[in-house]
């Protein structure tokens, strides 16, 4: 699958569910949570049916998300049905990683379970080292079961393990220097992700935007000059960086600051009641759900998925004074 633009699609994010055990300030908002009837979820052999016909569209790399896709029923079954598709060769999970230190009746943990299933990529919300600013930020107490996923994650063996975490002014600015020191001990990938209007329009404000290029101006204060590496990747949008005095790399996601940003997009989203969405910052989205339930050959779904990436545009929406209509956690993270 290609655009109009070039862009060679070969990524698909598949939201799975619509819940989460976290209330994060710029994914959910904190009025009651109006969640998705069951009836209206894909089931996991409707997910798995879609994946095999993107996968013979090209799409090679599947990251699972939510809401947190760790709180839905007897996931590790969704795992070792992609598992099986031979031509998917790299699956990621998005996760807050509370659950990954859970165990199973064997005794073995969920991070575990999911690298013997193929995943070969973590990536972890993780905003925070303080507890009390974890716990302001994500409205859950969580931060000591984050940290023991992680020390899962470690044992599991994964390939890579990312750290993702939300630039918020007033809120993390402060803790950027321990979330580097945390990473460089650990040996996790750690990213920086400005804040998007994906939740409501007055996150986005002065008083809680703080951009990449702040962020990175103080980092170098505190660590020393940072040496671009633009020949590294990761299937994303990030701009890397390595410190002159240490190999620890770091990465920038600026989705409002850097107007690149969507020059090398490779990705289609799926949302977990079935819709395909082109691009998070657009309200485009064509429903694959009614076709596939009323009995739509995959030829006829193919076509389809042809169709949403003609329609994949240039840019986001951000930056020209969007209005969220879908809340993060109903797209996938």
């Amino acid at each position: 699958m290609q655009d109009h633009f070039g862009h060679r699609i070969s990524y698909l994010r598949i939201s799975i569910t619509d819940r989460c055990n976290e209330r994060c300030l710029y994914c959910m908002p904190r009025e009651l949570q109006e969640w998705l009837p069951h009836s209206e979820v894909l089931t996991y052999a409707e997910l798995a049916r879609l994946v095999q016909i993107a996968a013979s569209l090209g799409v090679t790399k599947i990251r699972v998300t939510g809401g947190e896709p760790l709180t839905r029923r007897n996931v590790l079954e969704f795992f070792r049905e992609l598992s099986l598709i031979e031509s998917i060769t790299d699956i990621g999970i998005s996760t807050n990683g509370t659950l990954l230190a859970k165990r199973s009746e064997s005794g073995q943990t969920v991070a575990e379970s999911l690298a013997e299933l193929r995943v070969k990529h973590l990536n972890v919300s993780l905003d925070t080292l303080d507890q009390e600013t974890y716990a302001m930020i994500t409205g859950r107490d969580a931060l000591p079961e984050t940290l023991r996923g992680l020390e899962a994650g470690k044992c599991a063996g994964f390939a890579q393990i990312r750290l993702n975490s939300v630039l918020i002014r007033g809120k993390n600015e402060e803790g950027l220097g321990d979330l580097v020191r945390f990473a460089r001990e650990q040996g996790f990938l750690l990213r920086f992700i400005e804040l998007m209007p994906v939740t409501t329009a007055d996150v986005l404000s002065d008083e809680n935007f703080f951009p990449i290029a702040e962020a990175r101006r103080n980092l170098e204060a505190e660590f020393g000059p940072l040496v671009s590496e633009p020949d590294f990747h990761t299937n994303g949008p990030a701009l890397y960086y390595r410190f002159k005095d240490h190999s620890q790399r770091i990465g920038f996601i600026g989705a409002m600051t850097n107007l690149h940003f969507c020059d090398s997009c490779n990705k289609l989203r799926l949302t977990c009641d079935g819709k395909l969405r082109p691009c998070l910052g657009s309200h485009l989205e064509f429903d694959i759900k009614e076709p596939l339930r009323a009995g739509a050959s995959d030829d006829e779904l193919r076509r389809l998925f042809l169709d949403v990436v003609d329609r994949k545009p240039q840019q986001h929406d951000f930056r020209f004074n969007y209005q969220p209509g879908r809340k993060m956690v109903a797209i996938g993270g």
